[in-house]
């Protein structure tokens, strides 16, 4: 029944314009409260998103919203987009759908053009203590990937997965693990020092002072893939979302430098980078 409801509201989320709607003036982010619902508990709002990145923040959750994430985009590439939202730790008082999952609390990454957002709040008799709150973020992926997978895996990367994220990753450094350490919400912190920086998003890495150049940085795992301490020389690539790293392929240099060579030579490289 539930799904069933949810999915009727989203077929009407077109022909349904609420007057009054809160909108923020950037079209970035939005602040609501459910105090406007006052004496209508099951009255449904529509949100429209149109950045790149921002936030949601609802006070008293009354009733339902709609949160449209529609980006300010008609060519081809916004189907290739995929929307990454990060719940605040504090949030509660609500249950977030879409086209079949729930929102538990995590990051989730999904392709935009699967619908819009239904946040359903959750019915109490005192709602002075609740919120529920997200950040979220626009990503390109590439066309048939699944958008979860920008969450970094635990599957070692193929050949030519570890290629292609070489060209696209938001950071590719090469250098050495220094310490892995267990963090909170089950993941792995993975400090690295760094030789060589080929690309970095959002200052990943920092570089320290001293006549030779190294960058530092900490990159995330879930702990379910059982990172573990190694020596020597390692490619890092990965993702950056909501100002944290993700590590995603992190082949031994040697490793990479073999496949990179051997796609040189057969004219298959997606794209070259400098490996002197």
């Amino acid at each position: 029944m539930l799904w069933a409801l949810v999915a009727h509201l989203l077929s009407a989320v077109a022909l349904w314009s609420p007057a009054g709607a809160q909108y923020s003036s950037d079209e970035c982010s939005w602040r609501g409260s459910g105090l406007t619902h006052e004496g209508h508990a099951r009255d449904v709002e529509q949100v429209y998103l149109r950045c790149s990145q921002g936030s949601l923040e609802w006070l008293y959750p009354t009733g339902a919203i709609i949160v449209n994430l529609r980006p300010n985009m008609a060519s081809p590439a916004a189907s290739h987009l995929s929307v990454c939202i990060k719940p605040s730790r504090e949030s509660s008082g609500t249950h977030i759908y879409l086209s079949g999952w729930q929102a538990e609390g995590k990051v989730h990454c999904f392709g935009i053009h699967e619908g819009a957002l239904f946040i359903e709040s959750v019915h109490q008799r005192d709602i002075s203590r609740r919120i529920t709150a997200f950040q979220y973020e626009l990503v390109n992926h590439r066309p048939g990937a699944d958008p979860q997978s920008l969450l970094a895996p635990c599957q070692p990367c193929s050949d030519s997965e570890l290629l292609l994220s070489v060209c696209t990753s938001d950071f590719v450094g090469r250098g050495s693990i220094t310490d892995v350490e267990e963090q909170e919400e089950d993941e792995t912190s993975v400090g690295v020092s760094l030789s060589r920086v080929y690309r970095q998003k959002s200052e990943v890495f920092t570089q320290m002072g001293g006549r030779v150049k190294v960058w530092t940085g900490k990159l995330l795992m879930p702990h379910v893939c059982g990172v573990k301490p190694a020596e020597g020389e390692f490619l890092f690539t990965g993702t950056a979302r909501f100002s944290q790293a993700w590590l995603n392929c992190a082949p031994r240099y040697t490793d990479f430098l073999r496949i990179y060579q051997e796609a040189e030579t057969q004219g298959t490289n997606p794209c070259h980078i400098d490996t002197n």
